[in-house]
């Protein structure tokens, strides 16, 4: 099981200057090992309903949308560009994920990217009290209320998964 931790990452710099209140874990993951989002559930001995993944997406003119599901569901890309209010979205390629948001794969957050994108929580984040997501880092997640986190990247919530 992971434990609350000391050490600060960026993401949990920018919770705790905005007055969010937060827990963080660090996963004791071997070097270089980044776990599916089901695997990190389970090691935070956290139910994967409450475990969030960010995904970043292009529309058809080259912009771009911030998508947050739990980590056992999957995008439903109709639905994303649906919510987006564009005609169609494709998966960000993994290697452009780094230089648009500062962040790799394994650890990208909603808080804290690059640049501030159109980002979109599944509905299902209304079913849980606090939410679990990335840090910022492999291996790093924060614990937060959902209505906290999607006001502070000012957010929304959407019918976004897979049913």
């Amino acid at each position: 099981m992971a434990k609350p931790k000391e050490e600060k990452t960026n993401v949990i710099r920018l919770l705790e200057a905005a007055g969010i209140p937060c827990t963080h874990y660090e996963l004791d993951l071997p070097k270089g090992e980044v776990p599916d989002g089901v695997t990190a559930a389970k090691l935070l001995g956290k139910d994967p309903d409450q475990v969030f993944k960010t995904l970043v997406a292009e529309g058809p003119k080259g912009e771009h949308f911030v998508f947050v599901i739990p980590v056992a569901a999957t995008l439903d890309l109709k639905k994303a560009a649906r919510a987006a209010g564009v005609k169609s979205i494709a998966m960000l390629p993994q290697k452009k994920l780094l230089p648009l948001t500062g962040y790799v794969h394994g650890g990208c957050s909603p808080v804290g990217m690059s640049k501030s994108f159109p980002t979109y929580f599944a509905e299902e984040v209304i079913l849980v009290d606090t939410m679990v997501c990335s840090a910022g880092k492999v291996g790093h997640q924060v614990e937060v209320k959902p209505d906290d986190l999607i006001d502070l990247v000012g957010g929304t919530t959407a019918d976004l998964v897979v049913e």
